[in-house]
């Protein structure tokens, strides 16, 4: 199973600068528990974006793309394109980002979960656009209030049949 999976604001920002422009802590656990025991793939800049205490991301096989030949990054494991990183996998795969590895991605994806914000956010660096290739499987009809906050919600979808 190859998925994607992010958080978007409501105007589709995904991140600002290099960094997430909130902090929305239940979708960093859902992320976890989502991702645990899978390979995760992520482009050098999201590596780079991770709090260094958190490389590579515990209990997933981290794999980092990147142009760069002659890259290290200590806890990943490097492919120079995405289908290099797929091959590697031997377990499902989650997709975290950025945008240019999300769009590559999205073609081969058979499930996206997506965090949705209530609120627009000001950024740099955007979600793909879900069309009606896609059927949305879950769905949080309300939204769910964080512990700072923001209101976000949660929806999976699947690739159409």
């Amino acid at each position: 199973m190859i998925g994607l999976v992010w958080a978007q604001a409501a105007n589709g920002v995904i991140g600002r600068d290099g960094t997430l422009p909130w902090r929305l802590p239940e979708d960093l656990a859902h992320f976890k528990a989502l991702t645990l025991g899978t390979t995760v793939i992520m482009g050098r800049l999201t590596w780079e974006s991770l709090p260094p205490k958190m490389r590579p991301l515990p209990g997933r096989r981290n794999i980092v793309l990147t142009r760069h030949t002659d890259a290290d990054f200590e806890g990943a494991e490097v492919a120079h394109t995405l289908e290099e990183a797929l091959a590697m996998s031997e377990t499902d795969v989650w997709v975290m980002g950025g945008a240019q590895v999300y769009a590559a991605a999205l073609p081969l994806a058979e499930r996206l979960v997506v965090t949705e914000l209530a609120k627009p956010v000001d950024g740099d660096a955007y979600a793909p656009v879900i069309d009606d290739a896609w059927q949305r499987t879950e769905f949080d009809e309300t939204w769910r209030q964080s512990g700072n906050g923001l209101d976000f919600r949660i929806t999976t979808y699947e690739r159409a049949r």
